[in-house]
């Protein structure tokens, strides 16, 4: 007989109504951190992969992406849910493909909030010594930050997107302008398009310079976790999503390019080597002093700030999702009363990662390599193996039979198809240039021991799935079915034979 439940009860709905399409543009583009790729990211791409095509390799990345997001938003205007690329690959590949996705998103998504707190800590730590002369540990910082996001991450999205944009709006601002300095004052007289030419990234060591570029991008997918949030979700979703990549791609690519133009087409490696991220305030120095120079490290600094509270608000969403559809226990599903924003998804989010934070603070590890890159780059290759689960999810999807409707196949499977192609063969690339994204020797167990949590992560999932099928079959019938499922059990069910 089906189980018989209580009616103790909780609501797990998301504040409606609350984000416009600007708003969410701010919120899903301060995940990418511009500026922090801009200085760090682009600077690292040069200097890793020794080629001087980062600039176009953002711009391809870009395309593949705007192709990724056709089947994206498209899905995004069937299925609302703050799962997002679980609840896609739920509706595609099935629920036990959908749940081991959701678990890859929960490991993604953590890693990569965590991991900020390791770059936040250390550079900020560094800017108070140097400007201020003030002696502080890394992990005071970062537990400072953590505090401050953890306060932020239950209160209104709205109140958290207007914070937001205004740190991006400042920083991209601060982009632009060193950008504008750099493209003014080239190095050699002339202006130079060579680092914007294809050839100069079909070369050894393409797959790093994809694998770094793509990695900028990671944060504009989350458009559609903030769907039950947003204003007429069927349009906001798609006109965020398509302006953000827009915004950002171009960003790069300029910013790139620029300071390729500012030191020389031919130098820009070394210089990057040498330099490494302080290469972007250096070539502004002379022109624009140093008080605007601090302003753009103060400004490098809340970058990396403005990433973890829109990842902390990402990871606290797929935390809710599953746990109002019981595929985690329910109580993830709880709202804030006043905010309606996830309480406790936010609160475990929190407690991870001042749990994280402690064992790293106690093992004397290094913030920077150990927390930061290691965690970033494991984070990144999460979201583009979801990316590329996700591709493949709506092709099929929409392959099944009334779920196309008026759609073309463009739309539904042209694109889809295509964008998977094209992000398989980057997670290929980037898998194997992963030893050099780490910064660890190729013979070292972490280029396969990381990569490889992903693994476990998709197979416990889909057992855990199956599990629920058998043992818990409303939770189970529930997967994927978003606010559908807004009011689910507190207490485990009670068997009434067999």
């Amino acid at each position: 007989m089906p189980a018989q439940h209580s009616a103790d009860t909780v609501s797990a709905t998301l504040a409606r109504s609350r984000l416009g399409v600007w708003p969410l543009v701010f919120t899903v583009m301060a995940a990418a951190a511009p500026l922090t790729v801009v200085a760090g990211g682009a600077t690292t791409g040069f200097a890793v992969t020794g080629i001087t095509g980062i600039p176009i390799a953002y711009v391809l990345v870009a395309l593949l992406l705007a192709l990724f997001s056709v089947g994206y938003v498209t899905m995004s205007r069937r299925v609302l849910n703050a799962g997002a690329f679980y609840t896609y690959i739920t509706h595609g590949l099935g629920k036990p493909a959908g749940v081991g996705a959701a678990f890859v998103a929960l490991l993604a998504y953590n890693t990569m909030q965590i991991g900020l707190y390791g770059g936040f800590g250390a550079v900020l730590a560094q800017f108070l010594d140097t400007r201020a002369g003030l002696d502080l540990p890394w992990w005071l910082c970062a537990y400072t930050a953590w505090a401050i996001v953890g306060l932020l991450g239950v209160r209104r999205i709205d109140l958290n997107s207007r914070i937001l944009a205004i740190l991006l709006i400042a920083e991209i601002a601060v982009a632009v302008i060193f950008a504008a300095v750099h493209v003014t004052h080239p190095v050699d007289g002339g202006i130079s398009f060579t680092t914007l030419a294809p050839g100069n990234i079909l070369t050894a060591g393409i797959g790093a310079a994809l694998a770094v570029a793509i990695a900028g991008f990671v944060g504009f997918e989350g458009t559609a976790v903030f769907s039950e949030e947003s204003k007429d979700p069927h349009t906001t979703v798609a006109r965020a999503t398509y302006l953000a990549l827009t915004i950002i791609g171009l960003l790069y690519a300029f910013c790139a390019w620029a300071m390729s133009i500012a030191t020389g087409p031919t130098h820009i490696v070394d210089q990057a080597r040498t330099e490494g991220t302080e290469l972007i305030f250096t070539l502004v120095a002379p022109y624009l002093g140093q008080t605007v120079v601090d302003l753009g490290h103060l400004l490098f600094v809340t970058s990396l700030f403005a990433a973890l509270l829109a990842f902390h608000n990402t990871a606290a969403r797929y935390f809710f999702a599953l746990g109002r559809e019981g595929v985690l226990p329910a109580i993830l599903g709880r709202t804030s009363p006043r905010s309606r924003a996830p309480l406790t998804g936010s609160l475990v989010q929190t407690g991870l990662a001042a749990i994280v934070l402690a064992v790293y603070t106690i093992a004397g590890w290094d913030p920077i390599v150990r927390l930061f890159f290691w965690l970033t780059v494991l984070g990144g290759l999460g979201v583009l193996l979801l990316m590329t689960a996700t591709s493949m999810a709506v092709a099929v999807y929409f392959t099944q039979p009334g779920n196309r409707d008026h759609l073309g196949p463009g739309r539904t499977l042209l694109a889809p198809f295509t964008a998977a192609i094209g992000l398989a063969l980057v997670v290929i690339v980037t898998l194997d240039e992963f030893p050099t994204l780490l910064g660890v020797d190729p013979t070292s167990n972490l280029s396969w021991q990381l990569p490889a949590t992903y693994a476990v992560a998709a197979a416990a999932g889909i057992v855990w799935a199956l599990i629920l099928k058998n043992i818990r079959p409303q939770a189970y019938a529930a997967i994927g079915r978003g606010a559908n499922s807004a009011t689910i059990d507190l207490r485990p069910p009670t068997w009434v034979g067999r």
